[in-house]
């Protein structure tokens, strides 16, 4: 039986990922409200609602503003349960936990009191084991 293709997303949906792993949080959450407007009130809208929710939640994060990012936060994983553990390629599993611990650090070092260095989440796209 042959190898079904890998699948291809939007050259947005990708677009966001480069940007949000580079720290371009603002870019990510711009490039994919592209993609989403169109489509904000059909039933895949919330996902990449609860994405872009998320790279803005990063961008209060890098501007030390821990209350919106919270509340960011909060929306994205409201948005992003309503899903499958593995949607378009991107294990919410793994991304739902993301935002539990971002938001438990927040709440207890809002201010980054200490001065570490703040690693911020890379997102990675999956293999569908349907891809072959």
């Amino acid at each position: 039986m042959p190898a079904r293709p890998a699948t291809v997303f939007d050259s947005r949906y990708t677009g966001f990922f480069d940007a949000f792993n580079s720290r371009l949080f603002f870019e990510a959450h711009e490039i994919l409200e592209e993609l989403w407007l169109p489509i904000r009130r059909q039933p895949g809208g919330d996902y990449y609602k609860g994405l872009i929710q998320l790279a803005g939640a990063f961008v209060h994060v890098q501007k030390q503003r821990p209350g919106p990012a919270i509340a960011l936060l909060r929306l994205a994983c409201r948005n992003l349960s309503r899903y499958p553990a593995l949607h378009e390629g991107l294990d919410l599993h793994r991304v739902l936990a993301l935002i539990t611990l971002w938001e438990g650090q927040l709440a207890c070092n809002p201010k980054n009191e200490g001065g570490s260095r703040i690693e911020f989440p890379i997102l990675q796209l999956e293999r569908s084991p349907l891809d072959g």
